[in-house]
């Protein structure tokens, strides 16, 4: 099991930890900064450093096997007979890797507000970040994209709070996702709200507050199926 810090602070880049295994599927730590993949976000990346100043590259992060494990993988071919259990590092993420998810997985809950329909499917990228959303009407780029830079202005706070596995059977509209449900067994659920704005299930990290988005834009839209309108953000500096 491994601590998961970054659900409790996103803010937070770097911890002290302690290795408890490495393997070719990666290496796990006691606690961590790292997101892995999941929801929908790619997974964080970054550096492990031991006190004797050896520094390891992760280049991504993932669920393990084990419920509520995390695993660090290190590039492809590298050597690691030098890291062994029980010896301590730091662990530090790609901070502008980071901010950039939570920039567009914060962008992605206003969008949930201006097109209020399910969504079928979700990719957050350091890069971009793509809804596909459950019905036939036609969307438009212009009106959503202002209708973020709206939301992003209002400067809304956004929090997180945890309810029940109960409370969520209660508020089944909470869940907008007809793809990745939240997950069950813990006894709770995480739900982040944009306050006034937005509230659901999610795991995925986000900004503090709306006003920290940025300048994020729809740079495209696109007929998937019959059924399926696909809206992709970018960030209005390179787009």
């Amino acid at each position: 099991m491994t601590e998961a810090l970054f659900r409790d602070d996103a803010n937070l880049l770097a911890c002290e930890a302690v290795i408890s295994a490495v393997s070719e599927a990666g290496i796990a730590l006691d606690r961590s900064v790292f997101y892995p993949q999941g929801g929908g976000q790619a997974g964080d990346a970054g550096w492990l450093r031991r006190d004797d100043g050896a520094e390891l590259v992760i280049v991504d992060t993932r669920k393990g096997a084990e419920p509520d494990s995390i695993l660090h993988l290190p590039l492809p071919g590298t050597d690691l007979s030098g890291w062994q259990a029980g010896q301590r590092v730091q662990a530090v993420i790609d901070a502008d890797r980071r901010m950039a998810h939570r920039r567009f997985h914060t962008a992605t809950h206003l969008l949930c507000a201006l097109v209020p329909h399910p969504v079928d499917g979700c990719s957050i990228t350091a890069s971009y970040a793509r809804l596909d959303f459950h019905m036939t009407e036609p969307l438009d780029k212009a009106t959503l994209s202002a209708g973020i830079a709206r939301l992003m202005a209002a400067a809304h706070p956004v929090r997180q709070r945890w309810i029940s596995e109960a409370e969520l059977d209660a508020n089944p509209g909470l869940v907008r996702s007809m793809s990745v449900q939240p997950p069950r067994g813990a006894g709770q659920v995480r739900l982040v709200e944009v306050v006034g704005i937005d509230l659901q299930p999610c795991g995925g990290t986000h900004v503090d507050n709306t006003a920290d988005i940025g300048a994020v834009v729809v740079t495209k839209i696109e007929k998937k199926s019959a059924k399926t309108r696909r809206v992709v953000l970018g960030f209005a500096e390179i787009a």
